[in-house]
């Protein structure tokens, strides 16, 4: 069952909703996430926490790629009432990763969930010119967290 964060008004603007759906029984800072995807859009975005195996299965049944990732990207139509799309996190991946690296769950989940807000705006890493980089790394400064996925996959 999912968990829907409330929507924040400050001075007549209504900031983006995002409906957890937490499968992990992870320790989600909701709000916070939420002050990330308002930069960008005023549109909700589903955000599901998995392990995993099951991240396995959609990689596999949406990508055709039989493996575990860290995060997936889902962006929906753009349409009116429409949320901005789907991210999926394995949050296996992101205890391992924060525990190799040495920083916390919760800024790996930022960094992950990042990395998954900017694809579902239409950035890729792999074809771009470091767009998406380059603004993941303002993110980071912005909300002072660790290198980003796309700098420490360049690094290795």
């Amino acid at each position: 069952m999912a968990d829907y964060a409330t929507f924040t008004i400050k001075k007549g603007i209504i900031s983006p909703m995002i409906e957890l759906d937490n499968r992990y029984n992870a320790e989600v800072d909701v709000a916070f996430l939420e002050s990330i995807a308002k930069l960008f859009s005023q549109k909700d975005i589903e955000l599901i926490i998995t392990n995993d195996e099951e991240i396995l299965e959609i990689n596999k049944e949406h990508r055709n790629i039989e493996k575990a990732t860290d995060v997936l990207s889902f962006p929906y139509e753009d349409a009116p009432m429409m949320p901005l799309g789907t991210i999926v996190i394995s949050y296996d991946f992101v205890k391992k990763v924060a525990q190799k690296l040495g920083h916390s769950n919760s800024d790996e989940l930022a960094l992950l969930f990042i990395h998954g807000l900017l694809h579902i705006l239409g950035y890729d890493h792999e074809i771009d010119n470091g767009q998406m980089r380059q603004k993941e790394e303002e993110l980071i400064k912005k909300f002072n967290l660790p290198k980003s996925l796309i700098v420490r996959t360049e690094e290795s």
